[in-house]
């Protein structure tokens, strides 16, 4: 069997907590340069563009800055950073709630990314954790969407962080999640929820369909106000949008969800008011380096339940630590 080859250390640093992207040449091909190359590759960079990025020595191979007339080599590693477009800043902080050797556990607020995606890359958990930190080498052990606020798993060194994705990919971590929505007395709780689900890249929205379930999830209510409920939600699978889903099917999806039920007109990038009210409150696992059962819990606070009007009017801190 081939031995996969080993891939060079990049020769370019970190840029605002975000790797440089790597490309890898094709063992043939009809260029004669690697700027012909890349002119097929790239067909989102102009060819002017490129040009002068050779000019200005911003691609990188493993000996150095490749010069404009630098020849195709087949299999031959490429870097550059590549250009990004202004983000809005996120107006809430990340709190780090535990840092050891090899963990970092964040508390994540609402409207923050968890990793670089689409148009959010610099605003995100993991950008500002390495910039913030000093630790250009950290990795994410699983994925929180941006909507939702609160535990998010780092891992410090790369060679750990198979070990730690495994926990999540093998359900040895036990989640627990708040929400608020809408109080339905005809809704029997506790309850768990299973079904099929399927999301379509592309596409925002996710839905159930006939057959095997696939995820599930318990709901139990924790308390009632008026017309409105905070609820504890245990997902037992890791899908795209499960809880969002499953609550909506019940009749009772959480509040400021631009989702579930409607898709809703995508808010301008600077709308930050009324957050969803989700909150990834409990990460518990036995820790797969120490053997010692570990359990953190998010300080941070569902700004509907604490004060609906304030939520409701748009003037909170989509979660702020309380």
């Amino acid at each position: 069997m081939r031995r996969k080859p080993r891939v060079p250390q990049a020769p370019l640093p970190q840029r605002d907590g975000i790797d440089p992207v790597r490309l890898r040449l094709p063992a043939e091909g009809p260029w004669a340069t690697v700027r012909d190359h890349l002119v097929d590759r790239l067909p989102a960079v102009a060819p002017g563009r490129i040009d002068a990025m050779l000019r200005e020595r911003a691609f990188v191979g493993v000996d150095g800055p490749l010069a404009p007339d630098a020849p195709f080599v087949p299999e031959a590693y490429v870097w550059f950073h590549r250009e990004l477009p202004a983000e809005v800043p996120v107006p809430f902080p990340v709190e780090v709630l535990h840092r050891d050797d090899a963990l970092v556990v964040a508390d994540k607020p609402h409207f923050l990314a968890t990793t670089p995606r689409g148009r959010h890359v610099t605003e995100t958990a993991l950008a500002r954790l390495r910039r913030d930190l000093g630790l250009p080498l950290l990795s994410p052990a699983h994925r929180l969407d941006r909507l939702t606020a609160g535990l998010a798993l780092f891992v410090v060194r790369p060679e750990l962080r198979g070990a730690y994705q495994a926990l999540f990919r093998d359900r040895l971590v036990h989640k627990e999640y708040e929400a608020v929505a809408p109080y339905d007395a005809g809704l029997a709780l506790p309850r768990t929820v299973r079904s099929r689900i399927v999301k379509e890249r592309g596409v925002i929205a996710a839905y159930e369909v006939p057959g095997e379930p696939d995820s599930e999830s318990r709901v139990e209510l924790l308390d009632r106000r008026g017309g409105l409920a905070r609820y504890r939600l245990l997902p037992a699978t890791g899908r795209t949008h499960q809880l969002r889903l499953h609550m909506s099917g019940l009749g009772v999806p959480i509040l400021g969800d631009p989702v579930y039920p409607v898709v809703l007109p995508e808010p301008a990038p600077d709308d930050f008011t009324r957050p969803l009210q989700l909150l990834a409150r409990v990460l518990e696992f036995t820790d797969p380096l120490t053997g010692v059962r570990r359990r953190f819990e998010s300080r941070r606070t569902l700004e509907a339940w604490e004060a609906y009007g304030t939520w409701a009017a748009g003037r909170g801190g989509a979660g702020a630590p309380a």
